[in-house]
């Protein structure tokens, strides 16, 4: 792991940023009903990464669906760009980096609501939250 590796990325319009620090803790994909609605589409797509690797700059406004998470995105644009917990975790969506194909999930989550024409078999499957594995 190399940890003096650094990615950046942010918003649409540049004023929200960020940059993370090291390799993500783990990278992943979520079809539940929320990650759909708020990214208007079939999933989210995410690096996640402790949350003192990673420094933000610049405005955001944010918006919870569970107590102790918040979604946080650029005012100015609307773009989402990542999440962050109580669990001291930055989940940031893979879109937002400069750079495309950084990272490769190797989970998903909520496959209960993933959509039938998505195929990812050499994905781990959790048919909600990470917990019990399905195949």
């Amino acid at each position: 792991m190399d940890e003096a590796r650094t990615f950046r990325g942010g918003c649409a319009c540049g004023q929200l940023t960020f940059e993370a620090r090291g390799e993500p803790r783990r990278v992943g994909l979520c079809h539940c009903m929320t990650c759909r609605k708020e990214s208007g589409s079939a999933f989210n797509a995410f690096a996640i990464f402790a949350a003192d690797r990673v420094t933000i700059g610049g405005e955001m406004k944010t918006w919870s669906a569970v107590p102790g998470g918040e979604r946080c995105f650029c005012p100015i644009c609307g773009s989402q760009v990542f999440y962050r917990d109580a669990a001291d975790e930055i989940e940031i969506k893979l879109g937002a980096f400069d750079e495309p194909n950084l990272f490769t999930p190797t989970y998903e989550a909520w496959t209960i609501r993933r959509e039938h024409w998505l195929r990812t078999a050499d994905l781990i499957a959790y048919p909600e939250n990470r917990g019990e594995r399905t195949s």
